[in-house]
């Protein structure tokens, strides 16, 4: 899975996190079609489903966090940029805009840290739960 670190427009970075955020947000589907029920257990290995469930996860989690904090890196240093630009001329008023809006931009991309934890709590809950029985949670 690729992703385009393009960090400009928040609302196009929300959308591709929103995609790359897809297996967790259909995490109780992917079990349910990924593990066998009763009659079907002899033909499929629960535990290799499991473990391939959970490495594609992992995977998600960590392409997600790092274009999260690739683009808090750069708009840091862009609110940076601003600000010193900022104190040598104060009253340019499309430069004091432009710094609230790179300032809001930054919190609003520290907050997806947040709601990255959150995401990846409830999907983990959900596969322990169901995969308990087939692997050893602790070791993945």
């Amino acid at each position: 899975m690729s992703f385009n670190y393009e960090c400009g427009d928040f609302s196009q970075f929300q959308e591709k996190l929103k995609q790359m955020r897809d297996l967790d947000d259909k995490i109780i589907y992917a079990l349910n079609t990924s593990l066998p029920t009763e009659s079907f257990k002899g033909q499929v290995d629960p535990g290799m489903k499991c473990r391939d469930l959970h490495q594609q996860l992992q995977i998600g989690y960590n392409h997600r966090q790092e274009a999260i904090k690739n683009c808090i890196v750069l708009c840091a240093d862009n609110v940076k940029q601003l600000k010193d630009k900022r104190e040598e001329s104060k009253d340019d008023v499309a430069l004091n805009k432009q710094f609230k809006t790179e300032q809001r931009k930054l919190r609003l991309l520290q907050a997806e840290l947040s709601v990255e934890d959150i995401i990846r709590e409830r999907t983990q809950k959900a596969f322990r739960e169901r995969c308990r029985l087939f692997v050893n949670i602790d070791s993945l």
